[in-house]
């Protein structure tokens, strides 16, 4: 009888875990939404915890957060201005000019012979001038889609207030709440966890800091080569290559391929070469001094982490999780580092867990003892 009540106990304790855990995946599940924008939540606040400090020594906490905010928005009104009317301004032109484009590609492809045979078996151009000529009509009739993109820029809005509110709360009550959690562990614990947490900051601001100072050299040396060359827009496109060399890995690329399509309305094939030559060369320099000098002073991690933690951040949360996916892998690491370090000191032998106790002055294996 106490064989079977015992092990009717441990099924029931195993079925207990076992629907705990799957009620636990559910609700993580479940809100898979507010704790993705908290984690950015908290990203930033550590991201931001650097020149809200810095502010602090001279102001209330309050106002260097809302110093802080105003900068940010700032800069994203800024680079609208930049970017919005560009692109508004280029669409439009692309609707007007596309029939004229048509019409060159038919001339164009009147003076070729292979081109021109294939023009009599498919009339591919008398197909192209139609499609040009409703190009306007469809880009007028494109409100119904410009609405539910507008609802979907409400919700992303409603989001990103969101993650701003949590933001600024925890720069607020962040520090205190630090303190608070470390000071109710024991002296051991809280000075390693202090250490961490401290590491980990640091961490993450030092690569934000060096993201964002290499995307400045980025996009400053995009629009210098983009003036010199004569490309339209060189402050958008900088801008643009700028924002994408954020991302890790790809995004400079994918940045001077976006820049290169563009040159090849402005003066192809001479930009376009030029401009190819450029971004492979700076490519170079980037990977092999800059961004090593830059990052000198941050968490360095294996070129072989970093690349699968980009792949599994932009898996899961796409281009934000690309980014959060290096400062997240510096942050395991740390935590790792700490690990092992802590369990290396575990293993070493004291002079208090030696066999026997510890040694008085009287023990003859303590040595002799000088003369008082």
């Amino acid at each position: 009888m106490d064989v079977a009540a015992l092990s009717a106990r441990a099924i029931a304790r195993i079925v207990l875990i076992i629907v705990g855990v799957l009620v636990s995946l559910y609700l993580l599940y479940q809100l898979r939404q507010p704790i993705t924008w908290l984690l950015i939540s908290v990203f930033l606040a550590v991201a931001l915890s650097r020149p809200v400090n810095y502010l602090n020594r001279y102001m209330k906490r309050g106002f260097a957060i809302a110093t802080v905010y105003l900068g940010m928005l700032a800069a994203i009104v800024a680079l609208g201005l930049l970017l919005i009317p560009p692109i508004v301004t280029q669409v439009n032109d692309l609707a007007d000019n596309a029939p004229n484009y048509a019409q060159d590609a038919r001339e164009w492809i009147v003076k070729n012979k292979t081109l021109r045979k294939l023009e009599e078996d498919y009339d591919i151009t008398q197909k192209l001038e139609e499609e040009a000529g409703k190009l306007p009509s469809k880009l007028g009739g494109a409100a119904g889609t410009l609405s539910d993109v507008g609802i979907g820029i409400v919700n992303r809005l409603f989001a990103l207030i969101t993650i701003l509110v949590m933001t600024a709360f925890l720069l607020a009550s962040g520090p205190k709440w630090v303190s608070d959690l470390v000071a109710a562990q024991p002296p051991d614990r809280g000075k390693r966890m202090r250490k961490v947490l401290d590491d980990m900051a640091a961490a993450v601001s030092g690569y934000v800091s060096g993201a964002l100072l290499v995307s400045f050299i980025d996009g400053l040396l995009a629009f210098i080569v983009l003036t010199i060359l004569g490309v339209p827009f060189a402050p958008a496109l900088a801008v643009v290559m700028g924002v994408m060399s954020l991302i890790p890995l790809v995004g400079a690329t994918i940045g001077a391929v976006l820049v290169g399509l563009v040159t090849l309305f402005n003066d192809f094939p001479g930009d376009t070469i030029v401009w190819t030559i450029w971004a492979i060369a700076y490519q170079q320099i980037e990977n092999s001094l800059i961004q090593p000098q830059v990052q000198r002073r941050t968490v360095q991690v294996h070129p072989f982490i970093v690349l699968v933690s980009v792949l599994f951040g932009a898996t899961l949360l796409g281009i934000l999780g690309a980014l959060l996916a290096v400062p997240f892998a510096a942050s395991v690491q740390i935590l790792i580092k700490d690990w092992r370090e802590f369990r290396r000191s575990g293993e070493l032998p004291s002079e208090s867990s030696s066999p026997g106790g510890p040694r008085g002055p009287d023990d003859p294996l303590r040595g002799a003892q000088p003369a008082g």
